[in-house]
């Protein structure tokens, strides 16, 4: 077999049959017929602002609608200070101004899929990040109107990766099935961490390849991953994400596939 075909043929297996699978899978189940149908409230998942006086931050995602669902979620970010009675929730959209602040439940379900925490930080950690996360959600440089782009980006999940690389103290990583996480702008190729341990090489979202503690080995392609996580034992497959070991953030409240459930804020 030649080397051309060999390459095919890896290509196949790693992406193309990953994502027929799982466009299969979500063709089989059922959604709602539009976004005026969806169900957009609370899941909640998050504890009532109120009952805690703690600061918080969460890292949320969750499976977006259609058949695009199939491969992507959408990712947001949550915060709240110390003593306060709301959150305030921070999204990119892909319509008018599409920085939004608090136009939907801090953990409001997404085209009726149910949110997962990616990470949660409280107290004065939390506290003490706050600001860092405003500062990059002012100044994420597609913020204006007509700049959001389904694919490859910039769109709702570039914006969260903005927040994550703009605020490394958060170590969390998006989810493989966040298309978009990998876009840049033409010119900016690599992004190091600044501790050393991550390192992403983009060609504009189109195609990259990732290696670190973060993400392990993924080979990007089209804003689909292909990939191994060796810390935290588990493949990731276009589509279906992560299969094996699950994320080390210390929560286990909720999955892309089942229902939420709620989440215990930490006492003591």
């Amino acid at each position: 077999m030649s080397g051309m075909k060999k390459i095919v043929l890896v290509l196949l297996l790693c992406f193309v049959v990953p994502v027929l699978a799982s466009l299969g899978v979500r063709a089989a189940g059922s959604q709602p017929g539009s976004w005026r149908t969806a169900d957009w409230s609370s899941s909640g998942l998050l504890p009532e602002p109120g009952s805690t006086p703690d600061a918080a931050v969460y890292v949320m995602a969750a499976r977006t609608g259609g058949l695009k669902g199939a491969l992507a979620v959408h990712s947001w970010i949550v915060t709240k200070s110390a003593g306060a009675a709301h959150y305030s929730r921070y999204d990119k959209v892909g319509w008018g101004n599409p920085i939004r602040t608090n136009a939907y439940p801090a953990d409001g379900r997404w085209y009726s899929n149910a949110p997962e925490v990616l990470r949660a930080l409280y107290g004065a950690e939390a506290e003490a990040l706050i600001p860092k996360i405003e500062a990059a959600v002012d100044t994420y440089p597609y913020s204006g109107r007509g700049d959001y782009r389904i694919w490859p980006g910039p769109n709702s999940n570039s914006f969260i990766a903005h927040v994550l690389r703009q605020v490394p103290e958060l170590d969390v990583a998006l989810p493989p099935e966040a298309v978009g996480r990998d876009f840049r702008s033409f010119g900016d190729f690599v992004t190091l961490s600044p501790d050393w341990r991550n390192l992403e090489l983009s060609l504009g979202g189109y195609a990259g390849l990732a290696l670190g503690t973060l993400y392990g080995v993924e080979l990007r392609l089209g804003g689909l991953v292909f990939g191994i996580d060796i810390m935290r034992p588990a493949v990731k497959l276009p589509g279906f994400g992560r299969i094996g070991m699950r994320r080390n953030n210390g929560l286990m409240h909720a999955s892309f596939q089942g229902a939420a459930a709620p989440l215990a804020h930490p006492t003591g």
